[in-house]
C-alpha cells in the first residue's frame, strides 16, 4: 500500500547524516534502504485510535548539536536530581541528540560488558550491533513508523552483557530535551546473553515548555537462555512531541524480562510495550502506570505472546485521567498454539478525576492452546468514594485524601523502579500532574 506523506529528509541528506558518523556501510545502506520503505508502507493502527492526521514525519531539525556536560556538577538541577552523583558508577547523559556524558566502571568493562551509545556502538562494535539491530524484536517493514526510525536514528544506547556476567548496579541513562527543534530517533538496544543479569533504567525529561519536534523510540531487549534483565523507564516529555514509543522484549528459555514503566509525557502519544515469550518457562512481568492531562490522546497496547511451554506473563496497567484527556489501555495476552501450560494474566485499571476525561481499558485473551490458564481483570471509574470517606474520617482533607489514594493506585510502578533519584522524579511527576 502506498501512503502520500512528505518524509523530511531525502535519501542523501540519510546517507550524509550516516557518513558524517563515518557510520560502516552497511548501516548507511540500512538507513537508506528504510528511508525508501517508509514512503511506501502505511502507519500503524492502534485500535480505537485515528492517528491518521497526526504529524510523524515533518520537524525543525533532525538533529541538534548540544554542549557536553563537562561534569556531573554541570548539570541541570532537574537532572542531578536524578542521579547518585557519588555512587552511581554507569552513567550515560544525552542531551538533545548529543552524547554529553559517559561513565563505566572498569570492573564492567573487565568483565566485557558493553554500555555506550547507539552510533559509537555502530562504528566500535559493528557485527554485535548488526547481529540485533532491528532483526528481531522489531523489524524495519512492519509499518511507516518503524522504517521512518530505522534511516533517521539519531540517539540511543547499547548495552551487551557476556555470559555468566552478573552486573550488580543499575546501568542510568538520561535523555535530556531542553532544544524545541530536537528530534529524538533514539534506539535503545539491550542484549543480555546467557544467565547474565543486568538492570537497565531511562529517563526521559525535558527542561522546555513545549517542543516542535518528534519522538519515535524504539527499545530492543534480548534475553538469552536463563538471563534476567529490569527494564526501567520514566518518560516525560514535553508538550508537543508527536511521541511513538516502541518498548519490545525477545525471552528465551528460563529467561525473565520485568518492565516497570511511569508513562508521563504531555505529549500526544503511540506507545507500544511487546513481549514475546520464546523458550519453554519464559517470564514477562509488566507493570505499567500512565497519567493524562489537558486534552492529550494518547493509546497504550501491553501485550505478552506466549511461544513457549510453562511461560507467564503478567500485566498491570494503572492510568489517572484529568481534564479533557483521553487514552486507550489495550492489553493482549496471546497464547500460541502448542505454548502449553502458560499463564497470562493481566489488569488494568483507570481513575477518572474529571467529566470529560476519557479512560478505556480493553482486555484481550487470544488463546489457540487448550491447556492453560488465562484471566483479566478491567474497571475504569471515578476515586473510590468509600476510600474518601475512611481518611477523611481520620481529620484528613477531600483534598489530600483523593491525593492519597490516587498515590496508593499508582505505586504498584513507583516502588518498582530501583533507582532512588528516579523513583523520587517519577512520585513528584505524578504530584505535579494530578493536583
Amino acid at each position: 500500500m502506498t501512503v502520500d506523506t512528505k518524509l523530511a529528509l531525502s535519501a542523501q541528506e540519510v546517507r550524509s547524516f550516516s557518513q558524517s558518523n563515518n557510520e560502516p556501510a552497511w548501516f548507511a545502506d540500512f538507513r537508506e534502504a528504510a528511508l525508501a520503505q517508509a514512503a511506501e508502507l502505511a502507519l500503524p493502527t492502534p485500535d480505537k485510535t485515528n492517528i491518521k492526521k497526526w504529524n510523524f514525519t515533518e520537524f525543525p531539525k533532525h538533529t541538534v548539536e548540544s554542549a557536553p556536560y563537562a561534569s556531573l556538577d554541570s548539570l541541570p538541577a532537574e537532572v542531578a536530581a536524578l542521579i547518585d552523583v557519588e555512587g552511581q558508577q554507569n552513567l550515560y547523559i544525552q542531551r538533545n541528540n548529543t552524547p554529553a556524558f559517559s561513565k563505566v566502571s572498569e570492573e564492567l568493562k573487565a568483565k566485557g560488558v558493553i554500555f555506550t551509545d547507539i552510533l559509537t556502538a555502530v562504528r566500535e562494535h559493528s557485527e554485535l550491533v548488526q547481529k540485533y539491530f532491528m532483526t528481531t524484536a522489531v523489524k524495519v517493514d512492519e509499518h511507516k513508523l518503524a522504517a521512518y526510525h530505522a534511516a533517521l536514528v539519531n540517539g540511543g544506547v547499547f548495552v551487551y552483557v557476556p555470559r555468566n556476567v552478573i552486573v550488580e548496579e543499575p546501568l542510568q541513562v538520561v535523555f535530556v530535551n531542553d532544544d524545541a527543534e530536537a528530534s529524538l530517533f533514539n534506539h535503545v538496544l539491550v542484549v543480555a546473553e546467557e544467565s547474565s543479569s543486568v538492570t537497565y533504567v531511562e529517563t526521559y525529561v525535558s527542561t522546555i515548555e513545549e517542543s516542535k519536534g518528534q519522538a519515535n523510540i524504539i527499545a530492543e531487549v534480548v534475553v538469552k537462555d536463563n538471563a534476567q534483565v529490569v527494564y526501567g523507564a520514566v518518560d516525560v516529555l514535553a508538550k508537543g512531541f508527536t511521541t511513538y514509543v516502541n518498548r519490545r522484549a525477545n525471552i528465551a528459555r528460563d529467561g525473565k524480562i520485568e518492565w516497570a514503566l511511569g508513562l508521563m509525557n504531555d505529549s500526544d502519544t503511540i506507545s507500544e510495550n511487546i513481549s514475546h515469550l520464546i523458550g519453554d518457562g519464559s517470564v514477562a512481568d509488566t507493570k505499567t502506570v500512565v497519567v493524562g492531562r489537558g486534552t492529550q490522546k494518547q493509546n497504550f497496547t501491553t501485550e505478552v505472546r506466549h511461544w513457549g511451554k510453562n511461560s507467564d506473563g503478567q500485566i498491570l496497567k494503572h492510568g489517572v485521567m484529568k481534564d479533557a484527556a483521553q487514552s486507550i489501555f489495550n492489553g493482549i495476552g496471546k497464547i500460541e498454539h502448542g505454548a502449553t501450560k502458560a499463564n497470562a494474566e493481566q489488569e488494568s485499571r483507570v481513575l477518572m478525576l474529571s467529566e470529560k476525561a476519557r479512560g478505556d481499558a480493553n482486555p484481550i485473551l487470544l488463546i489457540d492452546e487448550d491447556d492453560v490458564t488465562a484471566g483479566h481483570a478491567a474497571s475504569v471509574g471515578r476515586v473510590d468514594p468509600i476510600q474518601l470517606y475512611y481518611l477523611m474520617s481520620r481529620g484528613i482533607s477531600k483534598t489530600e485524601a483523593e491525593r492519597l489514594v490516587i498515590h496508593g493506585f499508582l505505586e504498584p510502578v513507583v516502588t518498582n523502579l530501583p533507582i532512588e533519584g528516579v523513583k523520587k522524579q517519577l512520585t513528584e511527576v505524578i504530584e505535579r500532574k494530578v493536583r
